[in-house]
């Protein structure tokens, strides 16, 4: 970079420079171009001029009457001044067929040889040349004068080059006028430009500009979080690839519009984004969306470019959440069922004090003979630990909450070979929504040869045209809705159907 000083210039300032070299080269040569031009249109003009003037001379009756005088140059040489002077040609020459000469500007030269070709015109030709002659390098033309068929005498007619140079010269001043005002009106041109370009690109060089773009490109590209412009047109500006692969958006969805890419984030935004996300509430609010079998955390944030909406993938968090969840519910299970224990056994220990014996050893039988039929009940019908110890402690929390979670006698489900914590999604997420919904929740688990049957069913109102599990379908109606969302995901990721029947749900599962 230190060789070349042009390098630490800005990009406009480079700009300029190479702007204002072409404009003059363009200048230039256009200038040298209309010259030569130029030239050989007066050429062409003089030379057009020399032979009407010679036609017109030897076509006139005065000239064939002159020639038949004994001194044909006491007529013509008048005659050919006139004509001289009315046309404003350099010369006009009237000779015999031999070349000598009847007329001459210099009356000196009469007599003498003509200084030039005159063979095409003794065979009855008109012919224009460049030739040096006793004025000097001329275009000249010379032409037959004709009677009965026979060349009688020749007439030249002629404009000298240093004429035509000097008229060459005049357009030559205004062509360099005409170029300067060109140069100038370009330089300027120019330099509206390159301020413009200067304030666009901050009066960077090339080489930082070079630097940005790998820069942008890299981090664009690397980043985990998917990132997504969407100008106000609605038009799919940039999209890096991460939010290629969380979308599902194919390699040329830049410059697509959002309805043609059926970009549907279940954001409740899509005429938002039709609009150029306008309408899309933006800000710090971060909202976890169900896409395909993914769980995205989305966010949005309107700039003058439009609107930058930023995804990340919490499919792994949601899962953790989830058994997180689950486990944070064993334990408020065994809290509750702790506490209950407690408040019975006080109230036996009181019974005992009182001296009541009969009716305490009563309350405390019940208590441990419900408590153990519960327990047998689930354990035996189910042999997965982890859903039956959910079942246990789904139980202990519908009885805290004054609903009944009630457990087929029919239910019968050995290990099905499927993945725990998907199970614990599905039937945790469905009794959650059944114990929010009603006050009696039964629960039916069961496995043949070929798929596991799980179905959850409360005495609630149910589920009326709507599809409960899409993202954002709520009982409760604040739009927050995600357990049915998460259900049907799991459904889906171990290859199952679910079905809802009023407020029954049925889930079918194959073994694998």
């Amino acid at each position: 970079m230190e060789g070349n000083p042009m390098r630490r210039w800005s990009l406009a300032g480079q700009m300029l420079v190479l702007q204002l070299l072409v404009v003059a080269v363009t200048a230039a040569g256009g200038a040298v171009l209309a010259l030569l031009q130029a030239h050989e249109l007066l050429q062409e003009e003089a030379g057009a001029t020399a032979t009407a003037v010679a036609v017109s001379v030897a076509a006139s009756p005065d000239v064939l009457e002159a020639l038949g005088e004994p001194d044909p140059s006491v007529r013509l040489q008048p005659y050919a001044q006139r004509a001289r002077a009315a046309t404003g040609v350099d010369f006009i020459t009237i000779m015999k067929t031999d070349g000598t000469r009847y007329t001459h500007p210099n009356e000196a030269e009469i007599g003498r040889r003509f200084l030039g070709h005159i063979e095409p015109a003794l065979r009855g030709r008109t012919f224009t040349e460049t030739y040096t002659g006793t004025l000097g390098a001329s275009k000249r033309a010379v032409t037959p004068v004709m009677a009965g068929g026979q060349v009688r005498a020749l007439v030249s007619a002629g404009i000298t080059i240093d004429r035509i140079s000097a008229r060459l010269r005049d357009q030559l001043a205004w062509g360099g006028l005409i170029v300067a005002l060109a140069l100038g009106l370009g330089a300027a041109g120019t330099w509206l430009v390159t301020a413009r370009l200067r304030r666009q690109t901050h009066g960077l060089g090339p080489v930082e500009l070079g630097r940005i773009h790998e820069h942008h490109d890299a981090v664009l590209h690397t980043v985990r979080e998917g990132l997504l412009l969407v100008g106000r047109d609605g038009t799919l500006t940039l999209c890096n690839d991460a939010a290629r692969l969380l979308l599902g958006l194919p390699s040329d969805a830049e410059g697509r519009h959002v309805r043609e890419l059926g970009l549907n984030l279940g954001l409740g935004m899509e005429a938002g984004l039709e609009a150029g996300m306008d309408a899309v509430p933006a800000g710090d609010e971060e909202r976890v969306h169900l896409v395909g079998d993914r769980v995205l955390a989305v966010n949005s944030a309107a700039s003058r470019l439009g609107t930058v909406v930023t995804v990340r993938d919490h499919t792994e968090l949601q899962a953790l959440t989830g058994q997180l969840d689950a486990e944070r519910g064993f334990a408020e299970s065994l809290r509750s069922a702790a506490h209950e224990a407690a408040n019975r056994l006080h109230t036996v220990i009181t019974l005992v004090e009182l001296g009541r014996t009969e009716q305490a050893v009563a309350l405390g039988t019940a208590e441990l003979r419900a408590a153990q039929e519960l327990t047998d009940r689930v354990v035996g019908a189910v042999r997965e630990p982890v859903l039956a110890a959910l079942l246990l402690g789904k139980s202990a929390e519908a009885a805290e909450r004054g609903a009944e979670l009630v457990i087929t006698r029919d239910s019968e489900l050995d290990d099905p070979g499927l993945d725990a914590r998907e199970l614990v999604t599905i039937v945790g997420n469905l009794i959650d929504n059944a114990i929010d919904a009603a006050g009696r929740v039964e629960v039916h688990l069961s496995a043949g040869e070929r798929e596991v049957l799980i179905r959850v069913s409360d005495d609630g109102p149910g589920l009326t045209g709507t599809d409960a599990f899409e993202k954002g379908w709520t009982t409760k109606g604040d739009g927050r809705g995600l357990g049915l969302a998460l259900v049907g995901q799991a459904v889906r990721r171990l290859g199952g159907t679910i079905g809802v029947e009023g407020s029954t749900f049925t889930v079918r599962l194959p073994k694998p």
